[in-house]
């Protein structure tokens, strides 16, 4: 099981590095904060101070348009906010 998805990279979360030491994963739903502490220290070699975790419900959408009515929906996910010891940090754009 791949507990960390994906970074979430915005410009709340780049503030959230530069100003609080703190990144945000999109996180397997079943994870605890147990297991994303363990994935994120495993994988980048940081310790882990604090962890928040939240949880985002399915959006569906309706929209009406001339071809008639468009439905969509946007899937549920969690999402991890991580906040690193003070000097650990994680470097996203180093491999680019």
């Amino acid at each position: 099981m791949s507990i960390l998805i994906k970074p979430i990279i915005t410009e709340k979360a780049n503030d959230l590095s530069e100003l609080y030491n703190r990144f945000t994963f999109r996180v397997d739903k079943r994870a605890n904060k147990i297991e994303i502490k363990e994935a994120v220290e495993k994988t980048y070699g940081v310790s882990v101070k604090n962890i928040n975790t939240m949880v985002y419900p399915v959006k569906r959408n309706t929209k009406h348009t001339k071809r008639g009515v468009v439905v969509g929906k946007v899937g549920a996910y969690k999402k991890a906010v991580i906040e690193l010891i003070d000097g650990d940090s994680i470097d996203f754009y180093s491999n680019i």
